[in-house]
């Protein structure tokens, strides 16, 4: 693949109709190895490499007792992904599917999320395993891992 945004045979766009209406705000970034889509990982590991999630400093009191939780499920913004396909063929496959049937990034509304190994917090710093997104990618939410409750 040439280009992130390169559409392969099989592929379907739509016009595309960007809106603001959702309110998202992003509370920090996420600093990974990876600076492209082609070098992330299909899936995050939980022994992969160490990353950082870093929350602006306003949000410092809502990591109180977040060390409890050994899994956490981080939520980001695939800010470099394409939003106007329906039909698209899978790194592997050249069968093309429709994007609700595929863990992707390119969706309409490009939420990513990984379930990660929390190893440590410093300050408005977490530091964990288990990411594939791209360094620099907007940080959306944190969630302890749904099997702690």
């Amino acid at each position: 693949m040439n280009s992130d945004n390169e559409i392969r045979p099989g592929e379907v766009v739509v016009p595309w109709r960007a809106t603001e209406d959702a309110g998202i705000a992003f509370i920090g970034r996420i600093e990974t190895p990876w600076k492209t889509r082609a070098d992330c990982p299909r899936q995050g590991q939980m022994d992969g490499p160490l990353c950082q999630i870093i929350l602006d400093e306003i949000w410092r009191e809502a990591l109180t007792g977040i060390s409890r939780y050994p899994q956490l499920e981080v939520i980001y913004w695939l800010h470099l992904s394409r939003r106007d396909l329906v039909l698209q063929c899978a790194r592997q496959d050249k069968v093309p599917r429709g994007t609700f049937s595929l863990r992707s990034p390119l969706r309409p509304n490009p939420i990513g999320t990984s379930v990660v190994k929390l190893e440590a917090v410093q300050d408005c710093r977490l530091v964990v395993r288990g990411l594939d997104c791209i360094d620099g990618t907007p940080l959306l939410d944190i969630k302890p891992d749904r099997h702690a409750f």
